[in-house]
């Protein structure tokens, strides 16, 4: 279940309340931008470019800075969220390559900075500039002169995405056990989304193309998934609530009901289908699984001992399996 504000809808149905960006320490809150920012030029295959890089034409925005005393060429760079916006002054990342690939089809990298607005000093000549601003990327081709220097402004229609995780029944949850991947919308030659990040932290504020993207959050590490799809809007935070619903089981491997529980005992745990959703060890282990009917088996000295349970949203249920 996906939720913005005070309004609720069900899993799939994103709402959005849009935040501007404004002066808001987002470099301080999100992933490292090395991840997902290398972009090859066009004189690459297509299959190079990251799935969440945007190729665009040269722009036609040029203003110029004196000519290098030395002849080389001089290019300042500028990035901004939008069309109008302002300069970004935080969390950029520049990468300038060469504008073919080199032997192995490889973008050949040439220089890499964390300046916010880099002035290049090149050699006269064509190169592709990548700009990583978290997951946000924009890759384009640059000409430089020999004795004229340019302004180029790319403009990324970035937008951050912070995720809020809740409990179908408002019980609090323990945000350490939820972590979510973020998908674009884009497919690969199988026809599966396309992975944009992984391992992201409830809270944390993504920066992420504009567009479409899919989430979907794990809470504990069995079944209890959550997925919606949410829209990022260029030059705004989209926060949205993903709703988890989940319970709590302990399984007990006991001689009576109420005994002490036996050590070296190896748990399976299958729901109504047969398929099988954990595999544990140890004489008390505890899981967060999905609202449903599962069948746990304990193997304990050769023997295996098996219970059908229900589990209800919300609910923390120990489970006692009799060895007999």
């Amino acid at each position: 279940m996906l939720k913005t504000g005070r309004s609720r809808a069900m899993v799939g149905a994103a709402l959005l309340a849009p935040i501007a960006f404004g002066t808001l320490p987002l470099s301080a809150q999100t992933v490292p931008s090395e991840s997902h920012s290398r972009a090859p030029g066009p004189g690459a295959p297509r299959s190079d470019v990251p799935a969440n890089t945007t190729v665009v034409p040269r722009s036609g925005k040029d203003q110029r800075p004196p000519a290098d005393p030395a002849g080389t060429g001089l290019v300042k760079l500028v990035a901004v969220l939008t069309e109008d916006g302002q300069a970004i002054e935080q969390g950029l990342v520049w990468r300038v390559f060469r504008d073919k690939p080199g032997p192995d089809r490889k973008p050949v990298l040439i220089e890499m900075h964390r300046e916010m607005t880099p002035t290049l000093r090149l050699a006269p000549g064509e190169y592709i500039v990548n700009v990583a601003f978290g997951r946000a990327n924009l890759t384009r081709r640059i000409s430089v002169g020999p004795e004229q220097g340019a302004q180029e402004r790319f403009v990324l229609n970035a937008g951050g995405l912070r995720i809020i995780p809740a409990l179908a029944g408002h019980e609090p949850i323990n945000e350490k056990a939820v972590s979510y991947e973020i998908y674009s919308d884009e497919r690969d030659q199988h026809g599966q989304r396309v992975r944009v990040a992984s391992g992201i932290r409830p809270g944390i504020i993504v920066r992420l193309n504009s567009g479409l993207y899919n989430i979907v959050g794990s809470y504990g590490d069995a079944n209890a998934i959550a997925r919606a799809d949410v829209t990022v809007e260029a030059g705004k935070i989209s926060e949205a609530t993903l709703t988890h619903a989940a319970g709590m089981a302990t399984f007990k491997l006991v001689a009576r009901s109420g005994g002490d529980a036996f050590a070296d005992t190896q748990w399976s745990l299958v729901n109504a289908q047969g398929e099988v959703v954990k595999e544990s060890s140890g004489a008390l282990p505890t899981h967060i699984l999905a609202p449903g009917t599962y069948t746990v088996s304990a193997k304990n000295a050769g023997e295996v001992f098996q219970k059908t349970f229900t589990l209800r949203a919300g609910q923390s249920l120990q489970v006692e399996v009799l060895r007999q």
